[in-house]
């Protein structure tokens, strides 16, 4: 088994006990959808992958890089995805079951703690923030250095347009992730987290096209959403 960078190392402790919870979560939905099933046995398989997964996840330049933070919050869901596409489940119904349990899972945080890192995120400084980080992933030295991570464009919005700012994805960490690893069929179900948990936050994301789905890029709208939009 591939060793841990040291980096994913001091967050393992955290990153197990998500999984943990997460299997939790799963627990309901399972005997519901994969009768017959063992779930205790399904819990051991998801955490023991979920070892070979770290071993396997690329370093970006940890704390440098905002999408560390992304890869260490989602990257688990492919090791669920593995283990209950090999105990028969189809990755559409693996899709639906980690969309609910992530959205779950995120509801648990008080809702004035989760609005604040709305606010945060979508902030004046949190925009510069955005446009810098976006500038390094784009530079030749980052891409040389870290090949695995994300390269992204800020995008402000038009005359006319009705979202407060966005980011174009030209590269993916997930897709190349899963290229590697033969994760492809199951990807999608990575893309499909992002609307739950921007919501959770009081955050409207649109998205039309993903780079998992073929496109040129992943074209991520986002603005403030209405208050009785924000989920609960």
């Amino acid at each position: 088994m591939p060793a841990i960078h040291p980096f994913y190392q001091t967050h393992r402790s955290a990153m197990q006990s998500a999984m943990a919870r997460r299997i939790a979560l799963a627990a309901p939905l399972l005997r519901e959808r994969a009768e017959g099933t063992d779930l205790a046995v399904i819990g051991q398989d998801i955490m023991q992958e979920f070892e070979i997964v770290l071993g396997q996840l690329p370093y970006v330049g940890g704390v440098a890089s905002r999408m560390s933070d992304f890869f260490m919050r989602l990257i688990g869901f492919l090791a669920m995805s593995r283990v209950l596409r090999r105990h028969g489940l189809t990755p559409a119904v693996i899709g639906d079951i980690e969309r609910e349990i992530y959205k779950a899972q995120l509801l648990t945080e008080p809702e004035a703690q989760r609005l604040a890192q709305g606010r945060a995120f979508m902030s004046p400084d949190n925009q510069r923030f955005l446009r810098a980080q976006a500038a390094l992933s784009a530079s030749a030295n980052h891409r040389s250095e870290f090949p695995d991570d994300f390269v992204y464009d800020f995008v402000a919005p038009a005359p006319g347009d009705a979202f407060e700012f966005g980011i174009d994805y030209k590269a993916c960490g997930f897709c190349k992730f899963a290229a590697r690893h033969g994760d492809k069929e199951i990807l999608p179900n990575i893309c499909g987290l992002d609307v739950d948990a921007y919501a959770a936050m009081g955050i409207r994301l649109e998205r039309t096209q993903t780079l998992a789905g073929g496109a040129s890029h992943c074209n991520f709208r986002f603005s403030h959403q209405a208050s009785e939009e924000v989920s609960r």
